[in-house]
């Protein structure tokens, strides 16, 4: 989740600290309205003592008051004038603002999240274009069978290797005896699956009738 999606759903108020400044200053302009009415009243009975009983003391109260009152007066004109004083229309206006500020459903994150998904799999793509492709091989072992005792083994074995193909290998040989002096074509190869299969060797090698009467597969291992 997003950091933007994680706060649009958290209850937080963006706000607070402006609205508490608002609250401040309504509260002390209220405050000071109060002192002045209290001046005011105080001002008004000083008056009214001062009218009964001429001057002397009260009349340096009075001074003392009239000089706290305009005190007031210039206070309460300067919180008028004051930013907290401006119109919460203008206020709600900012607020408004604030909100377009703020995107709720975090497209610009998703936008930059998809970019990046498609550039790890592009990424992911060209790497395993890279990797070389395992190719299945295996190893087969044949029995070259000749017909008798005087076929020409060396010129049989050469009939053999002879047979050539795309994805075949051939290793080593030897002979071994099968009986009455007859000796077989032990020979090893290796080869690609999807290329070459033993039936396909089977009839290459058979196409030497003179020197090969069958050809047998004795082991065939996957590599």
């Amino acid at each position: 989740m997003s950091t933007v999606n994680f706060l649009a759903q958290e209850k937080i108020w963006f706000d607070k600290p402006r609205y508490d400044e608002a609250e401040r200053r309504f509260y002390e302009r209220m405050n000071v309205c109060f002192h002045g009415f209290l001046f005011r009243r105080v001002l008004h009975s000083c008056c009214v003592l001062l009218t009964l009983y001429g001057s002397g003391p009260v009349s340096l109260v009075v001074d003392d008051l009239r000089a706290a009152l305009s005190k007031l007066e210039c206070r309460v004109t300067v919180l008028e004038k004051s930013p907290a004083a401006a119109n919460p229309a203008s206020l709600k206006e900012e607020d408004d603002e604030d909100d377009d500020d703020i995107d709720l459903f975090g497209s610009d994150d998703d936008e930059e999240a998809e970019k990046l998904k498609e550039q790890r799999l592009k990424e992911y793509a060209e790497k395993k274009a890279k990797k070389p492709t395992l190719i299945a091989k295996s190893s087969i072992l044949l029995d070259v069978k000749p017909w008798d005792d005087e076929t020409d083994m060396a010129k049989l074995e050469e009939c053999v290797r002879s047979v050539q193909a795309d994805g075949l290998l051939w290793g080593t040989s030897k002979l071994v005896p099968v009986g009455y002096g007859i000796k077989k074509l032990q020979i090893a190869c290796v080869v690609e699956d999807d290329k070459v299969g033993t039936d396909m060797l089977e009839e290459e090698i058979t196409k030497f009738e003179d020197y090969v009467q069958s050809v047998d597969v004795a082991a065939f291992n996957k590599i």
